[in-house]
């Protein structure tokens, strides 16, 4: 106790700044609504305000949102002292809406999948969550790291895990997941304060995208976020070589603006 106040917990995971979440409207006010984050912990309070649901005017809130609605925001601000977060639905565009939902659909189906081989294997609880944050750190996700065992099945051991459990992952993701491609997504935070700062940050996505020139079935894409934001999309056959054009995009774009002077920030989704 602190003042007699509890202390605030330091481990509580706040998202970022420009972060998209999946959110679930709890309450609605006059002058915007309450929402959950998915997640995130419960004992963070999110909120959007009136002027940032809908672009256009918005004369009631409820006209825009009900409860339990679920959608998706863009963070704008973390108040870690107060558990607070203020986010905008107006600013997620339909593609990214649809993208983000259907992201966190397949987190949602993977930790299903997860919990199967836990249950099987006699993980306890603590084990299960280990595992799970691990397989999400290595591939990026955990239904991700499902693709990469559905698409090449010696991933895992590639990447050093071990145990009976293996062969059983590999079989239900061969039996759940169509690996048509595996996709690795990432923001680059880009600013370079000189007169040529445009030209600048358009060598550098050119440079990250042309990186799939040289691989085969390999397709890269960068899209402008609203500045400083940009998005990277890798589209590869495997995870080996989606992961490789990935780092090798990240690098030259890092480099070329760099060499300008600028800031280069990367941020894995």
């Amino acid at each position: 106790m602190i003042g007699g106040l509890p202390r605030m917990s330091d481990e509580i995971e706040y998202p970022e700044e420009g972060e998209f979440v999946v959110v679930n409207v709890q309450g609605i006010e006059k002058n915007g609504a309450y929402l959950s984050l998915q997640g995130y912990s419960d004992d963070i309070r999110a909120f959007v305000f009136i002027g940032e649901v809908s672009s256009g005017w918005v004369a009631r809130v409820r006209d825009h949102l009900r409860e339990g609605q679920r959608t998706v925001a863009r963070v704008t601000r973390v108040r870690k002292d107060k558990r607070s977060v203020d986010v905008s639905i107006k600013s997620v565009s339909d593609e990214r809406r649809r993208e983000t939902l259907q992201d966190w659909k397949n987190e949602q189906r993977a930790s299903q999948l997860l919990r199967i081989i836990s249950e099987r294997v006699g993980w306890p609880e603590e084990e299960y969550e280990s595992m799970s944050t691990q397989l999400s750190d290595t591939f990026g996700g955990l239904y991700a790291a499902f693709e990469a065992a559905a698409a090449t099945p010696e991933s895992l051991a590639d990447f050093g895990f071990e145990g009976d459990w293996i062969p059983m992952l590999v079989e239900i993701a061969l039996e759940n997941i169509v690996p048509a491609s595996v996709t690795i997504r990432g923001r680059f935070h880009i600013e370079v304060w000189s007169e040529k700062g445009v030209e600048a940050i358009r060598i550098a996505l050119a440079a990250a995208e042309d990186v799939a020139k040289d691989m085969e079935e390999v397709e890269i894409d960068c899209y402008y976020d609203g500045a400083p934001e940009y998005r990277i999309e890798v589209v590869a056959p495997d995870y080996k070589s989606a992961e490789k054009a990935y780092e090798q995009a990240r690098d030259l774009a890092s480099s070329e603006i760099k060499k300008a002077g600028g800031r280069f920030e990367i941020h894995r989704e």
